[in-house]
Protein backbone atom coordinates (compact mmCIF):
# COMPACT_ATOMS: atom_id res chain seq x y z
CA UNK A 1 0.00 0.00 0.00
CA UNK A 2 1.51 3.46 -0.53
CA UNK A 3 2.31 5.87 2.08
CA UNK A 4 -0.10 8.61 2.58
CA UNK A 5 0.49 12.14 0.60
CA UNK A 6 0.43 14.98 2.78
CA UNK A 7 -0.52 18.20 1.46
CA UNK A 8 0.77 21.04 3.69
CA UNK A 9 -0.92 24.20 1.44
CA UNK A 10 -2.69 23.82 -1.24
CA UNK A 11 -3.50 26.95 -3.68
CA UNK A 12 -7.23 27.34 -5.41
CA UNK A 13 -9.28 30.02 -6.95
CA UNK A 14 -11.70 31.60 -4.66
CA UNK A 15 -15.41 29.75 -5.70
CA UNK A 16 -17.33 32.48 -6.06
CA UNK A 17 -20.03 31.56 -7.86
CA UNK A 18 -20.88 28.46 -5.56
CA UNK A 19 -20.15 30.62 -2.11
CA UNK A 20 -22.66 32.93 -3.71
CA UNK A 21 -25.06 30.11 -4.27
CA UNK A 22 -24.77 28.64 -0.59
CA UNK A 23 -25.83 32.35 0.20
CA UNK A 24 -28.99 31.75 -1.58
CA UNK A 25 -28.24 34.43 -4.39
CA UNK A 26 -29.25 32.89 -7.78
CA UNK A 27 -27.63 34.42 -11.36
CA UNK A 28 -30.08 35.74 -13.03
CA UNK A 29 -32.54 35.50 -10.53
CA UNK A 30 -31.21 37.60 -7.18
CA UNK A 31 -30.87 41.22 -8.05
CA UNK A 32 -27.19 41.93 -5.33
CA UNK A 33 -27.43 45.75 -4.36
CA UNK A 34 -24.02 46.79 -5.47
CA UNK A 35 -23.01 48.07 -1.34
CA UNK A 36 -24.40 44.24 -0.37
CA UNK A 37 -21.97 42.71 -2.92
CA UNK A 38 -18.66 44.99 -1.72
CA UNK A 39 -19.54 43.63 1.59
CA UNK A 40 -20.12 40.05 0.68
CA UNK A 41 -16.72 40.53 -1.24
CA UNK A 42 -14.98 42.00 1.23
CA UNK A 43 -15.93 39.34 3.40
CA UNK A 44 -14.71 36.71 1.49
CA UNK A 45 -11.61 38.40 0.92
CA UNK A 46 -11.33 37.90 4.46
CA UNK A 47 -12.34 34.10 4.61
CA UNK A 48 -9.34 33.78 1.42
CA UNK A 49 -7.01 35.32 4.12
CA UNK A 50 -8.15 32.94 7.25
CA UNK A 51 -8.28 29.94 5.70
CA UNK A 52 -4.71 27.23 5.67
CA UNK A 53 -5.80 24.51 3.48
CA UNK A 54 -3.99 21.31 4.20
CA UNK A 55 -5.20 17.89 2.81
CA UNK A 56 -4.04 14.34 2.76
CA UNK A 57 -4.88 11.19 0.18
CA UNK A 58 -4.00 7.49 0.18
CA UNK A 59 -4.15 5.08 -2.83
CA UNK A 60 -5.08 1.50 -1.97
CA UNK A 61 -6.06 -1.65 -3.53
CA UNK A 62 -9.87 -3.04 -2.72
CA UNK A 63 -9.71 -7.02 -0.77
CA UNK A 64 -13.28 -7.46 -1.67
CA UNK A 65 -16.46 -6.29 -2.11
CA UNK A 66 -18.67 -8.18 -0.69
CA UNK A 67 -22.30 -7.66 -0.61
CA UNK A 68 -22.44 -4.02 0.98
CA UNK A 69 -18.84 -4.18 2.50
CA UNK A 70 -15.58 -2.93 0.99
CA UNK A 71 -12.97 -5.27 2.44
CA UNK A 72 -9.58 -3.34 2.59
CA UNK A 73 -6.07 -4.47 3.00
CA UNK A 74 -5.44 -3.57 6.99
CA UNK A 75 -9.00 -4.96 7.85
CA UNK A 76 -10.81 -2.01 7.60
CA UNK A 77 -14.21 -2.09 6.20
CA UNK A 78 -16.82 0.38 4.60
CA UNK A 79 -20.67 -1.21 4.93
CA UNK A 80 -23.02 0.91 2.18
CA UNK A 81 -24.57 -0.71 -0.85
CA UNK A 82 -24.67 2.44 -2.57
CA UNK A 83 -20.89 2.64 -2.27
CA UNK A 84 -20.28 -1.34 -2.95
CA UNK A 85 -22.29 -0.39 -5.95
CA UNK A 86 -20.15 2.73 -6.94
CA UNK A 87 -17.13 1.48 -6.49
CA UNK A 88 -18.28 -2.47 -8.43
CA UNK A 89 -15.27 -2.25 -11.33
CA UNK A 90 -12.73 -0.74 -9.33
CA UNK A 91 -10.14 -2.70 -7.75
CA UNK A 92 -8.02 0.39 -5.87
CA UNK A 93 -9.80 3.73 -4.07
CA UNK A 94 -8.06 6.86 -2.98
CA UNK A 95 -9.42 7.88 0.48
CA UNK A 96 -8.65 11.70 1.19
CA UNK A 97 -9.05 14.29 3.41
CA UNK A 98 -8.81 18.39 3.64
CA UNK A 99 -9.40 21.21 6.30
CA UNK A 100 -9.73 24.81 6.29
CA UNK A 101 -7.96 25.41 9.81
CA UNK A 102 -8.96 26.60 12.62
CA UNK A 103 -8.25 30.31 12.21
CA UNK A 104 -11.66 30.59 10.07
CA UNK A 105 -13.66 28.77 12.62
CA UNK A 106 -12.34 31.22 15.87
CA UNK A 107 -13.35 33.83 13.62
CA UNK A 108 -16.72 32.26 12.74
CA UNK A 109 -17.91 31.66 15.73
CA UNK A 110 -16.83 34.87 17.13
CA UNK A 111 -19.11 36.45 14.27
CA UNK A 112 -22.21 34.32 15.25
CA UNK A 113 -21.83 35.02 18.64
CA UNK A 114 -23.13 38.55 17.44
CA UNK A 115 -19.88 40.31 16.43
CA UNK A 116 -21.10 40.61 12.67
CA UNK A 117 -23.62 37.97 12.14
CA UNK A 118 -23.68 38.64 8.52
CA UNK A 119 -19.54 38.10 7.85
CA UNK A 120 -19.69 35.00 10.09
CA UNK A 121 -22.06 33.73 7.08
CA UNK A 122 -19.94 34.83 4.48
CA UNK A 123 -17.36 33.38 6.44
CA UNK A 124 -19.34 30.04 6.72
CA UNK A 125 -20.41 29.53 3.58
CA UNK A 126 -16.84 30.28 2.29
CA UNK A 127 -14.66 27.33 4.31
CA UNK A 128 -17.50 25.42 3.05
CA UNK A 129 -17.06 25.92 -0.59
CA UNK A 130 -13.32 26.39 0.07
CA UNK A 131 -12.88 23.27 1.45
CA UNK A 132 -14.63 21.25 -0.46
CA UNK A 133 -12.70 22.57 -4.00
CA UNK A 134 -9.61 21.33 -1.78
CA UNK A 135 -11.16 17.62 -2.82
CA UNK A 136 -11.11 18.27 -6.41
CA UNK A 137 -7.86 19.57 -6.00
CA UNK A 138 -6.64 16.44 -4.36
CA UNK A 139 -8.48 14.57 -6.93
CA UNK A 140 -6.60 16.47 -10.11
CA UNK A 141 -3.51 15.40 -8.22
CA UNK A 142 -3.95 12.11 -8.14
CA UNK A 143 -5.37 12.04 -11.82
CA UNK A 144 -2.39 13.32 -13.30
CA UNK A 145 -0.22 10.62 -12.17
CA UNK A 146 -2.65 8.36 -13.14
CA UNK A 147 -3.35 9.40 -16.58
CA UNK A 148 0.18 7.44 -17.13
CA UNK A 149 -0.98 4.56 -16.13
CA UNK A 150 -4.15 5.16 -18.37
CA UNK A 151 -6.42 4.91 -15.04
CA UNK A 152 -8.19 7.82 -13.89
CA UNK A 153 -10.72 8.35 -10.74
CA UNK A 154 -14.42 7.78 -10.98
CA UNK A 155 -16.26 11.25 -11.37
CA UNK A 156 -17.97 11.40 -7.69
CA UNK A 157 -17.10 10.72 -4.58
CA UNK A 158 -18.41 9.63 -1.45
CA UNK A 159 -18.72 11.19 2.44
CA UNK A 160 -19.42 9.34 5.55
CA UNK A 161 -22.32 10.32 6.95
CA UNK A 162 -24.48 10.68 3.12
CA UNK A 163 -26.44 8.10 1.47
CA UNK A 164 -26.32 4.74 3.58
CA UNK A 165 -22.28 5.11 4.24
CA UNK A 166 -22.35 5.37 8.14
CA UNK A 167 -20.61 8.48 9.86
CA UNK A 168 -18.60 6.18 11.52
CA UNK A 169 -17.26 5.64 9.08
CA UNK A 170 -15.13 8.23 9.27
CA UNK A 171 -13.30 6.77 12.16
CA UNK A 172 -11.09 4.30 10.07
CA UNK A 173 -10.73 7.16 7.11
CA UNK A 174 -9.27 9.15 9.91
CA UNK A 175 -6.49 6.76 11.01
CA UNK A 176 -6.03 5.70 7.76
CA UNK A 177 -5.31 8.83 6.21
CA UNK A 178 -3.50 10.15 9.90
CA UNK A 179 -5.21 13.79 9.71
CA UNK A 180 -3.89 14.02 13.28
CA UNK A 181 -0.78 15.19 10.91
CA UNK A 182 -2.90 18.13 9.27
CA UNK A 183 -4.46 19.29 13.13
CA UNK A 184 -7.22 17.50 12.62
CA UNK A 185 -9.42 16.03 15.54
CA UNK A 186 -12.12 13.13 15.71
CA UNK A 187 -14.97 13.65 18.07
CA UNK A 188 -16.50 10.58 19.99
CA UNK A 189 -19.50 10.72 18.16
CA UNK A 190 -17.44 10.61 14.60
CA UNK A 191 -17.43 14.17 14.13
CA UNK A 192 -14.12 16.26 12.40
CA UNK A 193 -12.68 18.86 14.36
CA UNK A 194 -12.23 21.74 13.41
CA UNK A 195 -15.66 21.64 11.75
CA UNK A 196 -14.86 23.08 8.13
CA UNK A 197 -13.19 19.64 7.70
CA UNK A 198 -14.08 17.18 5.20
CA UNK A 199 -13.07 13.34 4.12
CA UNK A 200 -14.39 11.53 0.90
CA UNK A 201 -13.52 8.18 -0.87
CA UNK A 202 -13.41 7.14 -4.92
CA UNK A 203 -12.60 4.68 -6.97
CA UNK A 204 -9.87 3.87 -9.53
CA UNK A 205 -11.02 2.57 -12.91
CA UNK A 206 -9.51 1.71 -16.39
CA UNK A 207 -9.93 5.05 -18.85
CA UNK A 208 -11.31 2.74 -21.35
CA UNK A 209 -14.17 1.85 -18.67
Amino acid sequence: MAPVLFFESISIPVPRKNIYRRLGFVKGVTEVPTSQQEEIERYIGDASSLIHLKGAGLRMPITEIKGARIILPDGAEFESRQLAKFLANCNEIVLMGATAGREIMDAIEADATGANVTRGIVLDAAASEIVDDALDWIMDYFNQSLRRENRRLLGKRYSAGYGDLFLETQKAMYRLLQLDRIGIEITESCMLVPEKSVTAITGIKAQSS
